[in-house]
């Protein structure tokens, strides 16, 4: 049975980054479909004292806008090669130049146009209710991403993350995919936590 798994996340994140790489890798060693939706950062802290993130310019919203504008008018599907070629130019080769926007959508094959999604709010509402709709699987007190899936015996099961600092390979990325349902699918389970992780990658200016 394939099993579908539905995950909002922030382009901006660099864990959610290696999160959406190890549900990529599970779904090789598992039956997985994938359906990508945004969520957002910006959305999510707006009404915070503090600022988490350290954006007060709000530029956080600049790269959700883009991916909300993709996700409306060309699918899912595309929204999902995007945040690949993105997140390889951005997240791992620490491409930050002007332009890097308009390659990535070069390589997802998608129209340079898109872009210009970034600096007008044409798309702030797709960003709000697709960030809603996960929000409301787990709840306010949780980050990205959000990961909702249709187990085996039919239950949809919501969770946080998992927060990972690399990415696992083949049959591991499998076993943490069948742990993390496990768990997730308790009634009752909350948090499980390891030891810390190594301190934040440097997202770059403006990315997180």
């Amino acid at each position: 049975m394939v099993q579908t798994a539905d995950i909002w996340f922030d382009p901006s994140c660099p864990y959610t980054w290696i999160t959406s790489r190890w549900l990529l890798e599970a779904a090789r060693v598992r039956p997985i479909a994938i359906r990508w939706h945004v969520m957002s950062l910006a959305v999510l802290n707006e009404h915070r004292d503090d600022d988490p993130e350290g954006d007060p310019e709000g530029y956080l919203w600049l790269p959700v806008r883009i991916c909300a504008a993709i996700a409306v008018r060309h699918g899912q599907e595309a929204l999902g090669r995007y945040y690949t070629a993105f997140g390889t130019r951005v997240q791992e080769a620490r491409d930050w130049r002007p332009g890097v926007v308009e390659d990535a959508l070069a390589d997802a094959g998608l129209p340079a146009s898109l872009a210009a999604a970034a600096l007008t709010d044409e798309y702030d509402g797709a960003v709000r209710a697709s960030h809603e709709e996960g929000i409301a699987k787990v709840g306010t007190h949780v980050g990205t991403p959000i990961i909702e899936v249709t187990r085996e015996d039919g239950r949809r099961v919501a969770f946080f993350g998992p927060v990972v600092s690399r990415v696992p390979r083949g049959e591991e990325a499998g076993r943490l995919w069948d742990g993390t349902l496990m768990v997730a699918g308790v009634p009752g389970f909350h948090e499980i936590k390891g030891p810390p992780a190594p301190p934040d990658p440097d997202p770059g200016p403006g990315l997180g």
